[in-house]
């Protein structure tokens, strides 16, 4: 995954301290911590969500409710690591979010009130982002010196998350219930954590080198970016909580959860293909591509109830919600635009609590209208992104922003950047070198930190 590390300057990199694992066993450490946080704490809510449904008497509405508690605690997660910045270089704090995650996801069959639900997964959903970020960090920072491939790897524990907690709850439908599923996913999440217990957080940054902050007359492109994005968030959101319950609406009982595994498998390389694929293509015009695919893909179980046609849609939606993440954030670095990341990822946080509130009417009827309805928002957002490719200035790319080198990202500490929208989970890489200090995603934001969630 070439774009997610900016190259090193003789004497600027840090790499691995003396006496620090193996570049490999950090990879697998911070892939371990991203398949807890992303993958199992944040997205098996999916999968279970149609045995809750049978089995538990969750309502349609109130499954929806339960994920948009998520998204704002996650939401909330991010914010938290703006404000206090030494979270993102605290081991306590990193272990604590894991702890946490597990718990809550242990606690989920306690209990079947509505309101702990939420209050639980609002927990899991901010504790979820703190892992994300602190994990994102260190692996950055400390791989910084590694070829680039080896964050690439670890960024695929987002999916192998969903790929593995999905393989769970395919196992246990037959033969047990709702309950058994969360203490299968916690016991999953517990024994992540305790692969990526060691994991080291980032150090604490050096001073950013202050430059000239050039600027482009980019409104109407970012404009155009960020509409885009925040539609995604919107449409996205929705095939990523009720894709498995669609499915299974007009497939056989194990399809639904299948279809969550592939996703899974998909994803696991996405965001290292897109990224190396922008290396050669114009952005703007992949992230159309990308985003077309994902609608068709989002489309597909709500036109035809076919087994293939559900596992297509799901290896084309795995195949491209990370992947858009990934150019569009790295599209917004490449514009220059002032605090671009940072505002990219905004929108499409907010995005991903309003599509459930927005399908919410419609799931009295089924997931059908929903996931169309999904398909149509990212269909506009692909339509936002086409505004985008009109007059683009391809050129704008590789150049200084605040003197620091622009990766794709958000800004988690001064001179230290990292990416990640949801991000899916969402986020992950892009950009090129464009200044003088090495970092890696966004763009300088100034010496206040700016977390992306």
């Amino acid at each position: 995954m070439r774009e997610i590390l900016a190259p090193r300057r003789p004497g600027r990199g840090r790499g691995l301290a003396v006496g620090a694992p193996a570049p490999r066993v950090h990879v697998v450490r911070a892939a371990a911590a991203l398949a807890a946080g992303m993958g199992v704490g944040r997205f098996v809510y999916t999968p279970i969500l149609p045995l809750m449904h049978a089995q538990a008497g969750l309502s349609a509405g109130a499954g929806a409710n339960l994920a948009t508690a998520n998204y704002v605690g996650y939401l909330l997660g991010a914010l938290a690591g703006t404000l206090a910045p030494a979270l993102v270089r605290s081991r306590a704090a990193l272990r604590g979010a894991l702890v946490l995650l597990t718990a809550t996801l242990a606690a989920m069959p306690v209990t079947r009130g509505t309101a702990v639900w939420e209050v639980l997964r609002l927990l899991a959903g901010a504790a979820s982002a703190l892992v994300f970020v602190i994990a994102v960090a260190s692996l950055l920072h400390h791989l910084r010196d590694h070829p680039p491939h080896l964050p690439g790897w670890a960024f695929g524990g987002v999916g192998a998350g969903i790929a593995l907690s999905g393989l769970l709850v395919l196992a246990l439908r037959t033969v047990a219930d709702w309950r058994a599923a969360w203490w299968a996913a916690a016991a999953l999440a517990a024994v992540l954590t305790a692969v990526s217990w060691n994991l080291r957080p980032e150090e604490a940054p050096a001073a950013a080198v202050a430059g000239d902050r050039p600027r482009v007359r980019v409104r109407r492109w970012f404009g155009a970016l960020f509409v885009s994005y925040f539609l995604e968030g919107v449409g996205y959101i929705v095939a990523g909580t009720f894709l498995v319950a669609a499915i299974g609406q007009g497939s056989p009982g194990w399809a639904g959860t299948g279809a969550w595994i592939v996703v899974g498998l998909a994803a696991v390389p996405s965001s290292a293909l897109w990224a190396r694929l922008g290396r050669r293509w114009s952005r703007p015009g992949l992230l159309l591509t990308a985003l077309a695919v994902q609608a068709v893909g989002i489309a597909l179980p709500a036109l035809t109830g076919s087994t293939a046609a559900a596992l297509g849609s799901a290896a084309l939606f795995g195949a491209t919600f990370l992947g858009v993440s990934t150019l569009a954030l790295a599209t917004g670095a490449q514009l220059r635009f002032p605090r671009s990341v940072a505002l990219l990822t905004a929108g499409y946080s907010v995005g991903q609590i309003l599509g459930p509130l927005a399908v919410a009417p419609l799931l009295r009827h089924g997931y059908h209208q929903a996931l169309l309805l999904a398909a149509l928002v990212v269909l506009t957002s692909a339509a936002s992104a086409a505004v985008l490719r009109i007059g683009f200035p391809h050129d704008a790319g590789g150049q200084q922003v605040g003197g620091l080198h622009v990766a794709g990202g958000a800004h988690v500490g001064p001179g230290h950047v990292v990416g990640g929208a949801h991000v899916g989970p969402e986020h992950m890489a892009g950009g090129e070198d464009v200044g003088r200090e090495p970092v890696v995603g966004g763009e300088d934001v100034g010496r206040e930190p700016v977390v992306g969630g």
